[in-house]
């Protein structure tokens, strides 16, 4: 009975032991925090090993992200996987359709950057940008001919289409002095015509016609003259040879015909009117998208997806290199106070730990047993 009281001494004081040595030597790799002095004195082993190397395991840790963790090999293989690309546009698409949903208009959007007043300093820029382009066009063709400056195929079309101008402006005329207007017109015209030669000429005149209305002789002949081929002819010709004189006026003949103020103002309004800002940023997106909110969702989300994914994977080393991971993750652990680092070992090997210490206990009681047979051999 007292051999085998013994032996089960020797085995709880080796397992207390052993357990009691492996959590103490657990414990002194974070404990205490701080050196500890005795006077002078320094105390061994003080501070713990994590808590005196923190700055090396910084250093080390930032390596192991950056060599073998975050890779460019690593990422680059991430970002090109085809299932990784289909959660990113399904992603984008996602929140591309939400953002175009909204019913805020780009105006308060806008606002919430800090820019105000959109419209007022978009014409703004709009017109600062014509000025700029006039100046710049005028600059260049000021001194040139319009036929030197009006594409070949433009000035084509339009003599082209001079035939059909007569036409218009022919059948204009028909209408007009086939109008009672038109024959109160041509009677006015007549009757202005005699009251001017109100001498012998013009009393024989009225004497012949009598109560006669002019009108009604004079318009069947200018409608008749309208409708004869070689009128057409003839504007057409007349046309053909203004537009040639026009197209041998410099472009700074254009400029002082019509002056450069009234011009820039003309383009100015004509492009206000065709951007329609107002309606551009106080339309809610909702609206103001609608029409082809499906394109932009399908279409550009997945091409933004795709460029951006063979931008990012050309251009990863670089980007690493810039962004210095190694250094941020040194900079990370540098900054953890020692009870936030213990705490994240911890709850990553605090199994393997507690076995640790269960391990030294088993060791001890082992060496408990040995020692008290030993004992009793001597004995």
């Amino acid at each position: 009975m007292q051999i085998a009281l013994t032996i089960i001494m020797m085995i709880a004081i080796g397992a207390i032991i052993g357990g009691f040595t492996n959590y103490l030597a657990i414990k002194m790799l974070f404990r205490p925090y701080r050196t500890l002095y005795i006077g002078k004195w320094r105390v061994p082993f003080t501070p713990g090993l994590i808590p005196k190397r923190q700055g090396e395991l910084a250093e080390q840790m930032g390596k192991v992200v950056t060599r073998h963790l975050l890779t460019p090999e690593g990422l680059k293989k991430k970002f090109l996987n085809e299932n990784f690309n289909k959660e990113m546009t399904s992603f984008v698409q996602r929140e591309m359709e939400n953002f175009l949903d909204s019913e805020k208009t780009p105006a308060e959007l806008l606002e919430t950057l800090g820019i105000t007043d959109v419209q007022v300093k978009a014409e703004i820029r709009i017109n600062e940008w014509i000025d700029h382009k006039y100046e710049t066009l005028m600059g260049t063709y000021r001194h040139q001919s319009l036929r030197m400056i009006i594409p070949d195929n433009m000035i084509e079309k339009v003599n082209t289409k001079l035939p059909a101008i007569s036409e218009f402006i022919i059948q204009k005329g028909v209408d007009y002095f086939s109008s009672y207007e038109g024959n109160r017109r041509i009677q006015k015209m007549a009757d202005d015509f005699l009251k001017e030669r109100s001498g012998v000429l013009g009393n024989m005149m009225q004497m012949f016609m009598g109560n006669m209305n002019i009108a009604d002789k004079i318009q069947p002949e200018i409608i008749k003259f309208l409708k004869n081929e070689g009128t057409a002819e003839m504007i057409t010709a007349l046309l053909t040879r203004e537009w040639n004189n026009v197209l041998e006026w410099e472009a700074e003949k254009i400029e002082s015909q019509f002056k450069k103020d009234e011009i820039l103002t003309m383009i100015k309004m004509y492009v206000r009117k065709l951007l329609n800002l107002e309606h551009v940023f106080y339309t809610p997106l909702s609206a103001l998208t609608a029409s082809f909110r499906k394109e932009i969702v399908e279409t550009i989300a997945n091409n933004g997806v795709q460029f951006f994914v063979e931008w990012i994977s050309n251009r990863i080393d670089v980007l690493m290199e810039r962004l210095r991971l190694q250094e941020i993750v040194r900079q990370q652990v540098e900054t953890f106070s020692l009870e936030q680092l213990e705490e994240m070992v911890m709850t990553i090997i605090n199994k393997e730990l507690k076995m640790i210490t269960f391990l030294g206990a088993l060791l001890g009681g082992i060496i408990g047993i040995i020692q008290g047979i030993l004992a009793l051999l001597m004995n």
